[in-house]
């Protein structure tokens, strides 16, 4: 994975603009902070997707470190926004050891059509290989048309090899067969993709839950980990998403997607305050480097970087 101080920091400059330019344009060049300077940015961090919850901690730092002072520094005004997301965030970066985990480890990748989804799963395969292991993709998504040669095309580019079958083949008889030939070959990650379910359709869901079932009685404590990708650009809407998903099954980590295309990356915050859930990786881009292991101090210093 991408390792550039500038390539995040680049990849969230429409986050940075949204939301922070306008915090900055509010301050302007006051020496003197206001009850209408403080509403404006509590108003700029609300629709800058960060979320009700954490806009309102971020406003009551704010005003109970100015309420007795006569002047501030704008820098300061900065610093309590970036401290408040930074302790949400900050346990967030935990990944499993390699060294410690059973072969094959199977990762099944959930999510909605459009999230980016299958880049994912393609950058993620790189990612794995590219640490020395034997990786292996298993084309489960047997409802969408193309979804089997969109995966293929990652696979090529990540160079590793895939299981896959006609369109409209049970799923969990791909991941059966998934299974079976990564144990027979002695990989070390499977990554399973699934149908791009829309959240509403109680089938498909319980399709999922299906699939978890096969895997469990090939190998009874995987699924490893459950993988959500949810798309930036969705902002507050990606969280009900999510909250469909893990009504569904057990997530286990989220992978916030298209990152480097919207100014809604401050939901990113929410995501975490609301759900629970950690998230692991980010999308900056569509080549097959682009996926950042989520590390919260090295994103908040990213984002807060003018």
């Amino acid at each position: 994975m991408a390792d550039n101080f500038e390539k995040l920091k680049n990849g969230l400059t429409k986050t940075r603009k949204g939301f922070l330019g306008r915090i900055a344009g509010a301050i302007g060049k006051k020496r003197k902070i206001d009850e209408e300077t403080i509403e404006n940015i509590e108003q700029i961090l609300i629709e800058g997707d960060i979320g009700f919850s954490t806009s309102m901690k971020i406003i009551d730092c704010l005003r109970e470190k100015y309420k007795l002072s006569k002047e501030y520094d704008s820098n300061d005004v900065f610093k309590i926004i970036k401290e408040e997301i930074l302790g949400i965030l900050k346990d967030d970066n935990e990944l499993f050891e390699y060294e410690t985990i059973k072969k094959p480890w199977i990762i099944l990748v959930v999510g909605v059509n459009g999230t980016g989804k299958t880049t994912t799963i393609g950058k993620l395969a790189y990612y794995y290989k590219n640490s020395e292991k034997e990786v292996l993709l298993a084309a489960a998504d047997t409802y969408r048309a193309a979804a089997v040669e969109q995966l293929d095309i990652w696979c090529k580019r990540a160079g590793v090899d895939i299981v896959k079958t006609q369109q409209g083949t049970d799923p969990a008889a791909v991941v059966y067969d998934s299974i079976k030939a990564a144990v027979s070959r002695n990989i070390d990650v499977l990554i399973i993709d699934t149908a791009g379910r829309i959240h509403t359709k109680v089938n498909l869901m319980e399709e999922l839950k299906k699939i978890k079932r096969v895997i469990a009685k090939l190998i009874p404590d995987a699924p490893h980990e459950i993988l959500l990708v949810l798309d930036a650009n969705m902002g507050q809407n990606a969280i009900s998403q999510a909250k469909e998903f893990l009504r569904a099954t057990e997530v286990t980590g989220i992978v916030l997607a298209k990152l480097d295309g919207t100014a809604k990356g401050g939901v990113i915050v929410p995501i975490k305050l609301e759900l629970g859930v950690p998230v692991k990786y980010i999308g900056i881009g569509e080549k097959v480097t682009d996926l950042e292991i989520f590390e919260p101090k090295r994103f908040v210093d990213a984002l807060f970087s003018f």
